[in-house]
């Protein structure tokens, strides 16, 4: 059975109960699948090609017209709404896209229709035809190897990349949270994340419906409404990226009180600062828990557990994830050692789109020593290791490693210092050529009053906790750290900043 069929079987059995609360009102089950069947017969009339975008903000409309190009035989091109024109063009003519489904607001948004390829049919959900009762049929039956989506990475380096995603994966996906963490009927979420991103998409939306749960969304992430939503609709479960958390910490109103409903706060898509985690700890009285995954695995591949949790652990494998730990050449390394992580699984992609070359380097066929079966690996480009209970602890990213004086350093750590520093609110470190040291670190920093800024008394800070050659070289402070729509620090635009200094 498909995750189609699923959702639209829990959805009849439950019509008249609540599925979604967004800012426009409240919407039953019976509503939203209403409202997809409605989709799916204008898109057989007005979307010839085989996939269709989706420009939509956080909300109902986004399940209901992703369920109904599902049912109309679509495959789904969530477009980024936060994209400049430059890459949004690309990913529209990357994907073959010639029909998008969007709202005024978001056509707004991005500057009008004139703003997306003069090929493009724009499809505005406001002015959908609606016969008195939308016309039933049967879904598709999808196989597990057909394609479900067509998900653009944010390209912090680079193009966004298409991720082809299929209904195999995104079930294997549903039904693996579900079994890990338990999710259930009862429990009720609250989305903040964009849904045009995976984690949101998946763990904030195709989750929810799947199990028949309640699901709260709010299109703009505000930090003072996002407090107030949690004290009315008191949540159980808040997934959030680590940005988000700190944002929270601003509400000068918030309180232990307000979070008690809430038994798996969880916080992904970045590192979890150590700052965030311990003031989210003693001011609101949560322990956050990690989660780890990638676009390519449909996303989450690793969730901590309240019972098996521990500080820097993104912890377990999901049901039916193999997370491997190797070498330079491919051979696995003792627990506790680091080394490349590479995830096997039904929830990693079908490939990326139109990009053979790549998905060479990234996919590989090595033997399980766990089991001896030969299987198809991602190389993820993290570093980690794993410890004895099998949780997985991340180090950083392959291709932001530093050499310095020959010694391989992680920005991670070095930023997880800053961090703690009194005042600041994020940090992103990166690698500058050096002739005599090979590289140095140089360190982009945001503080909650630039005026406190005090580049010695941060070094002072550094060198108390870090080696000498991890010290940053130069302390910068901006007043916002350039991040993607997830709260993800733009590595590449630093890098562009500190390479115009030099020049």
């Amino acid at each position: 059975m498909s995750l189609l069929t699923s959702i639209l079987g829990r959805a009849i059995s439950q019509a008249s109960q609540t599925a979604i609360i967004d800012d426009r009102g409240t919407h039953s089950y019976g509503k939203l699948i209403g409202g997809a069947y409605y989709i799916a017969d204008w898109l057989d009339q007005a979307c010839p090609s085989p996939q269709v975008g989706l420009l939509l903000p956080t909300s109902a409309a986004y399940p209901m017209a992703l369920l109904g190009a599902w049912i109309a035989g679509k495959v789904a091109v969530p477009v980024n709404y936060l994209l400049g024109q430059n890459e949004r063009t690309h990913l529209i003519n990357d994907s073959g896209l010639k029909t998008i489904i969007t709202v005024k607001p978001m056509l707004d948004f991005i500057g009008g229709a004139d703003k997306l390829p003069s090929h493009v049919r724009v499809l505005m959900l406001e002015e959908m035809p609606r016969d008195p009762v939308p016309p039933l049929r049967f879904p598709p039956l999808y196989a597990d190897d057909d394609l479900a989506l067509l998900l653009y990475t944010s390209g912090t380096s680079g193009l966004p990349k298409g991720v082809m995603l299929t209904h195999g994966n995104l079930k294997s996906e549903i039904n693996a949270i579900r079994q890990h963490i338990s999710i259930r009927t009862t429990d009720s979420m609250l989305g903040v994340l964009p849904q045009f991103h995976c984690f949101g998409l998946s763990a904030m939306t195709l989750l929810p419906l799947t199990v028949g749960a309640k699901v709260i969304y709010t299109a703009r992430f505000v930090p003072g409404k996002v407090i107030g939503l949690i004290r009315q609709h008191r949540p159980t479960v808040f997934m959030a990226v680590p940005s988000m958390y700190g944002a929270l910490l601003s509400v000068k109103s918030a309180k232990p009180e307000d979070f008690t409903s809430i038994r798996l706060p969880v916080s992904g898509g970045e590192p979890l600062p150590e700052g965030v985690y311990n003031q989210v700890r003693d001011r609101f009285g949560i322990s956050l828990l990690e989660g780890y995954g990638l676009t390519e695995t449909s996303p989450a591949t690793n969730w901590s557990l309240p019972e098996l949790a521990t500080r820097y652990s993104v912890g377990t494998p999901l049901p039916g994830v193999r997370n491997y730990i190797v070498d330079d050449h491919d051979k696995a390394v003792a627990t506790g050692v680091d080394g490349h992580i590479l995830i096997a699984g039904p929830v990693v992609m079908k490939g990326y789109h139109n990009l053979p070359q790549l998905d060479r380097e990234v996919f590989v066929q090595l033997t399980d020593p766990e089991d001896g079966v030969e299987k198809r690996f991602f190389r993820t480009g993290d570093i980690g290791h794993v410890d004895q209970v099998g949780r997985l602890f991340i180090t950083g990213r392959h291709k932001e490693m530093m050499i310095i004086g020959g010694e391989n350093v992680f920005p991670r750590e070095i930023e997880e210092v800053l961090n703690q520093y009194p005042g600041i609110r994020s940090a992103a470190v990166i690698g500058k050529p050096d002739p005599s040291r090979g590289e140095v670190p140089i360190a982009f920093i945001e503080m909650d009053d630039a005026n406190n800024f005090d580049e010695s008394a941060i070094r002072s800070h550094c060198k108390q906790h870090l080696a000498s050659f991890k010290v940053p070289r130069k302390i910068i402070c901006k007043n916002e750290l350039p991040k993607n729509p997830t709260g993800k620090i733009q590595r590449k635009e630093l890098q562009h900043e500190l390479d115009s200094l030099d020049k």
